[in-house]
């Protein structure tokens, strides 16, 4: 009767204990590991297929080293592992491995290890030959590379910085280009800054003297500083007024030159009694009396307002009164009239 229980006892142990229902219990968790191919040459690529067959609900770790699976194989790449539920409540767990090797050799990779709960289980091993090219060393220019040049696929990011760096260059020089036209023109760097009218000649150096005697400087003593300016005023005006360069002549020049204007036969001898006594301030350093300054002063006045050309600015042809429209439509009728007579003769 003993005999007869120890046999079922054993038979209940070597069919892995098996319960009602036909599931089996506490079964022990495998992993293989195989290989696309054993031999390659040096700097080509294999994977590694890694196969965990477990019961589902236990819970497994798989050890898998993240750059080098040992000395002269590398890892270069560990996609997402797969996996599915297989019959006896079994799941099957996939996981692949992109492995090379720049050494040749023959390499018996590691076991990889599954941690299952408190227990540790490995895989088996797996070789790889890794070859170098043959090479017929009686033609050594015959050498080829183990793979042909790839180009590389078109990355327009790659050249962004060529791109805004020809972009800056060009907005450079259309900014240096821009400034120097406007100071050429003497205009405002800045366009939206708003220019004042630029005056006629004779109302600028009218609004200039007008200035300077508000200044009162030969009251002060500063007599040479008052007739510098006055000087200056006038020469300006000669310039924008004749077309004279007189900035650059000295005061018997300009008075040479305006002899010969007829529009200023009337005021010479203002503008010469201007030049002569501020030569003689500047230079002799001579200070002269109250009245021959204001002397000087009115003299100033009068010859800008004795030569000054007169703007004449004609009405725009939406502004003519009624009188005037109807007198311009009379005249084009006369006009009008005369050439058809003419025509008809």
């Amino acid at each position: 009767m003993k005999s007869i229980k120890k046999s079922i006892l054993l038979l209940a142990l070597a069919g892995g204990m098996y319960l009602p229902g036909g599931k089996v219990y506490a079964q022990q968790t495998l992993v293989d590991v195989r290989v696309d191919s054993a031999a390659i040459l040096i700097g080509e690529q294999t994977v590694l297929h890694l196969t965990v067959t477990t019961d589902k609900d236990k819970p497994v770790r798989l050890v898998i080293p993240r750059d080098t699976l040992m000395a002269g194989v590398e890892v270069l790449e560990i996609p997402k592992a797969d996996s599915v539920l297989i019959e006896n409540d079994r799941l099957l767990i996939k996981q692949d491995l992109l492995v090379t090797s720049f050494d040749s050799s023959l390499y018996l990779l590691p076991p990889f290890m599954v941690i299952d709960g408190a227990d540790t289980v490995y895989s088996n091993q797996v070789a790889l030959k890794v070859s170098t090219v043959p090479v017929n060393a009686d033609k050594p220019e015959e050498f080829y590379d183990i793979k042909s040049v790839w180009k590389p696929p078109f990355v327009l990011a790659d050249y962004y910085p060529w791109i805004f760096g020809v972009l800056l260059v060009l907005f450079l020089i259309c900014v240096v280009a821009y400034v120097i036209k406007r100071m050429r023109n003497r205009q405002s760097i800045l366009p939206f800054k708003k220019e004042e009218p630029k005056l006629p000649p004779h109302e600028q150096a009218i609004k200039e003297l007008d200035e300077i005697k508000q200044q009162k400087l030969w009251q002060q003593g500063r007599s040479k500083e008052y007739y510098t300016l006055i000087t200056d005023t006038l020469r300006r005006y000669i310039v924008d007024r004749f077309g004279i360069n007189a900035m650059e002549m000295t005061s018997g020049e300009i008075l040479d030159i305006i002899r010969k204007q007829q529009e200023a036969a009337s005021v010479r001898e203002s503008l010469r009694q201007i030049m002569q006594l501020a030569d003689f301030v500047k230079f002799a350093k001579l200070h002269p009396l109250p009245d021959e300054n204001d002397l000087s002063m009115t003299n100033a006045y009068q010859f800008i307002n004795q030569t000054k050309v007169e703007t004449v600015v004609e009405p725009e042809p939406d502004s003519l009164s009624a009188d005037d429209a109807a007198h311009r439509f009379d005249e084009t009728q006369t006009d009008t009239t005369n050439d058809s007579n003419r025509r008809k003769e």
